[in-house]
């Protein structure tokens, strides 16, 4: 069985879906054999994925050798090149999209937020998925999704048969993991933070991550924990964000907000670690990765009651309505503070997450595989 995957979502700052493009590249050769697995970007062929995180691959330049003279490749016979290289294997497209040369085509849809909140969204996002989802599910053999939770809203916004979609959680690396204030010294010094004494929101800042619900939250805490405590934003600018922006840089002026924007890679399993507690109050999430990481670092997390966190979460997390301001100040206040929920809340991550890996998710995917290649 050999497989196609579109790498497509990696980029030198890696996203949740490039994470998860990421494991795919790297684990699928070692389950499939060498020399089953290629990959595939820009209607091009990629040998090392790698490359694509640290900036160096280049677009290889295509076209036909005619008495000596070079010139460009034919649209339509490029196309047919490019349907006879894929031609009886399955191509996976890891970020909901498959291209119209795709043969026994995959593809993985993380969410329906676009559909489903489309104001909290770019219109030009709109305007692709709009042109484009459509024909890559009509391509497409299967459907993998992150969650039972976003399968069942899949099965129901499509109408397709159950049977064409699974649900394969994702995973969380062995480098998310409880660390002593020791082991994370360097990382806090860097970014000015003291161990076990703030609280952690990784996220884009986006609409539906609802950042500007948890500000509000946060400044109903009394002053004396918010200083205690100061609330550390960790995630890229995101869009239609222009407001959030503003109030995040006018209570960063009071001493208890700290916004990094994006760190490096290598820093965040020491920056969750290092966390009293994590808060994601999104709205509406296909998985929720943030979370699971969090909970694998030993940090209590309070989450939204919405759409995959409690299935994901299975218990461990203090949910809350992430529209119900005064339940989320109450919610942050007990993980803040409360030791009779802080310490069992630990614990309960830990085992939760122990039950989500890598290998399990690979697993899980290349089943999805043999049964289209069949």
């Amino acid at each position: 069985m050999k497989v196609v995957l579109s790498v497509e979502a990696l980029a030198p700052v890696l996203s949740g879906i490039g994470r998860y493009t990421w494991e795919l590249a790297t684990r699928l050769p070692a389950q499939l054999g060498q020399g089953q697995i290629s990959y595939m970007r820009q209607r091009h062929r990629v040998g090392n994925p790698a490359q694509l995180l640290d900036g160096s691959w280049k677009a290889p330049k295509t076209g036909l050798n005619l008495c000596g003279i070079k010139v460009k490749t034919p649209r339509w016979l490029k196309e047919r090149q490019l349907i006879a290289s894929c031609k009886g294997q399955v191509f996976h497209g890891p970020n909901f999209f498959l291209p119209s040369f795709a043969d026994r085509g995959v593809i993985t849809v993380h969410d329906l937020s676009v559909f489903k909140y489309p104001e909290t969204h770019p219109i030009e996002r709109i305007r692709h998925f709009e042109a484009e989802f459509t024909k890559s599910v009509q391509r497409a053999s299967h459907i993998i999704t992150d969650s039972d939770a976003t399968r069942a809203e899949v099965i129901a916004y499509l109408g397709w048969s159950p049977d064409n979609i699974t649900a394969v959680p994702l995973g969380v690396s062995p480098t998310f993991k409880p660390r002593s204030a020791q082991d994370v010294a360097e990382c806090m010094a860097r970014y000015k933070l003291i161990y076990g004494q703030y609280a952690l929101c990784v996220s884009t800042m986006e609409p539906r991550k609802k950042i500007d619900a948890l500000l509000v939250a946060y400044q109903r805490l009394p002053d004396v924990v918010r200083q205690r405590h100061p609330l550390v934003l960790i995630g890229g600018a995101g869009w239609l964000s222009e407001k959030l922006h503003e109030e995040i840089a006018r209570l960063s002026a009071q001493g208890w907000l700290h916004y990094l924007g994006f760190v490096p890679e290598v820093d965040l399993p020491f920056l969750y670690s290092g966390a009293r507690t994590f808060v994601y109050p999104s709205i509406y999430e296909g998985f929720g990765l943030p979370v699971l990481e969090a909970m694998a670092s030993g940090v209590p997390v309070v989450t939204s009651n919405r759409t995959s966190l409690p299935e994901i979460t299975q218990g461990a997390a203090l949910l809350v309505d992430p529209d119900d301001i005064v339940a989320l100040t109450q919610a942050l206040d007990v993980a803040l503070g409360d030791e009779s929920w802080r310490q069992p809340a630990q614990q309960r991550g830990l085992t939760v997450a122990m039950t989500y890996t890598w290998d399990k998710c690979i697993e899980n995917t290349i089943e999805v595989y043999a049964k289209v290649s069949q």
